[in-house]
């Protein structure tokens, strides 16, 4: 699938799934729980062991329509490795020019963390597809907005202190997705999938005709 097949899944729910556990065991299971209920874009962070060989295990077992990131990549050769395990897309907790290139130069979706709205910009000008304010925590969906009245063609996805009932206001706000992670998927697996539906129906209604922001991959 091609860069742009994943900004649009991403633009279309409007939400990255984050994967971060203490096993690999555990992170296959919950990116599966997640995967089966529906979202089409999952991010699975470097710092949970093994954490390539469950992208590998992921892409391998070909959900439909589903897009398989890597997170917490803080180096270039970690994006060389993660898109050998068949990564789509590369995000990171922080800005880093030299991962941002070595992710364009093999084509993958960016999204680089910011947490000001200079980094924002440098990592728009440097061609980032989007960039993950981080940590949402230190905004609010108001700075945000403020910020996004300025400099409207950044492709802001706040993550970090995301709540599922907190997400929709970010979205009105003018963000183009939200990351969640444990949000989605603590307690039983059963219930992910009524989570996540509920989720989904809500970030649909938050922006029902506005277009989303950032830059549309090529």
């Amino acid at each position: 699938m091609s860069k742009a097949d994943v900004a649009a899944a991403v633009l279309d729910q409007r939400v990255i799934a984050i994967v971060r556990t203490a096993s690999a065991e555990s992170a296959h299971e919950a990116a599966t729980a997640l995967l089966n209920a529906g979202l089409r874009a999952v991010e699975v962070s470097l710092v949970t062991p093994g954490a390539l060989e469950v992208v590998r295990d992921l892409v391998g077992a070909a959900h439909a329509e589903a897009h398989i990131g890597v997170g917490t990549v803080l180096r270039a050769r970690e994006v060389t490795a993660a898109a050998r395990a068949g990564a789509e897309f590369i995000v990171s907790p922080s800005f880093d020019s030299e991962v941002l290139g070595a992710t364009l130069a093999l084509g993958l979706l960016s999204v680089p963390g910011v947490a000001t709205p200079s980094e924002a910009v440098r990592a728009k000008l440097l061609g980032a597809d989007f960039q993950k304010l981080f940590p949402a925590s230190a905004w609010s969906p108001a700075v945000m907005s403020d910020v996004l009245a300025a400099l409207p063609d950044l492709g802001f996805i706040p993550t970090g202190g995301v709540s599922l009932d907190d997400a929709p206001s970010w979205i009105r706000a003018g963000a183009v997705a939200v990351g969640l992670g444990s949000a989605l998927t603590r307690g039983a697996r059963h219930d992910v999938p009524g989570r996540v539906a509920g989720l989904l129906a809500r970030l649909r209604a938050a922006a029902p005709d506005r277009p989303a922001r950032g830059r549309q991959a090529d």
